[in-house]
């Protein structure tokens, strides 16, 4: 049977320097298998491959030493384990995250799930290049958002309730950014929002509950992590509620499918024409 080698790479076959040979990537989101699963990868590596498989930086299962008269079977062995290959080349790539509050105690928003549907909404999107999404639950970054095409961690606006407040200052102590200050004489703890990265640390922080916790999302735009590395940037503050996160992926892929180049990424695209629009277009999108 001939192949297309560019479709088998854009279905999770990446050819070799061993001629014949595949590395066979394994469709993933948010890092998580099953022990059946994993029994059935086993299986599959033992009998297809080499007997070992390989963890990539973005939370999935490659399987090298697939040979290509082998393709079709292995495909039949992963389907009946409940497995399927996964995405390469220019597409929407594995959208990975931590375990978030299902899970981690400091986890702030439930990333499996959140990731679950975007990659449903999302994973395999064809486009000019590669495009990477990553979700974190909190400000420990254990997914390092900032280094995705579109990074998304969750985060609490602080909304310092009165009438339950002590003025213990215990707030004040643990903020990392000094975003928080008491004011004695007048009775309140004043915030200052453009210190504030919105981590939610003071109100964990509080025992008497004095803040109402206002989750959002934190999102960053133009992470690049490879040949060039840039920083992911935040263009609103806080992004409150699913549908309007989803409004701003749905802008920021629209844009880049309409203006870039074949073979650029996300960041040199916007770095190439100015972020000034898209900076609109997103904040217009939370509107």
């Amino acid at each position: 049977m001939a192949y297309d080698y560019k479709e088998l790479k854009a279905h999770g076959f990446m050819q070799q320097k061993q001629p014949g040979c595949f590395s066979m990537r394994l469709k993933s989101v948010g890092g998580k298998f099953t022990a059946a699963q994993l029994q059935t990868v086993q299986e599959v590596a033992e009998k297809f491959g080499e007997g070992y498989v390989h963890l990539t930086s973005r939370q999935g299962i490659e399987i090298p030493f697939i040979k290509e008269q082998d393709i079709e079977e292995v495909k039949k062995a992963l389907a009946a384990g409940g497995l399927a290959t996964g995405f390469c080349g220019a597409q929407v790539r594995t959208i990975t995250a931590c375990q978030g509050n299902a899970v981690c105690r400091s986890g702030l928003i439930d990333t499996a799930r959140l990731a679950e549907e975007f990659a449903e909404r999302y994973a395999g999107k064809m486009l000019p290049h590669k495009f990477k999404v990553g979700f974190t639950g909190c400000h420990n970054n254990c997914l390092k958002t900032e280094e995705n095409d579109i990074g998304i961690k969750g985060g609490v606006k602080p909304v310092w309730q009165k009438d339950k407040c002590k003025l213990c200052g215990a707030c004040v102590k643990i903020c990392p950014r000094g975003a928080l200050t008491l004011d004695r004489e007048k009775g309140k703890i004043l915030w200052d929002r453009k210190k504030c990265y919105f981590c939610g640390k003071c109100t964990k922080g509080c025992k008497f509950e004095a803040f109402e916790k206002k989750t959002g999302f934190v999102v960053s735009f133009g992470g690049l992590y490879g040949n060039r590395i840039a920083i992911g940037k935040k263009i609103v503050p806080l992004i409150y509620g699913e549908d309007k996160l989803r409004k701003a992926l749905d802008a920021a892929l629209d844009y880049f499918e309409q203006h870039a180049n074949k073979g650029e990424r996300f960041r040199n695209m916007l770095d190439r024409i100015g972020w000034e629009e898209f900076t609109q277009i997103i904040r217009a999108s939370q509107k």
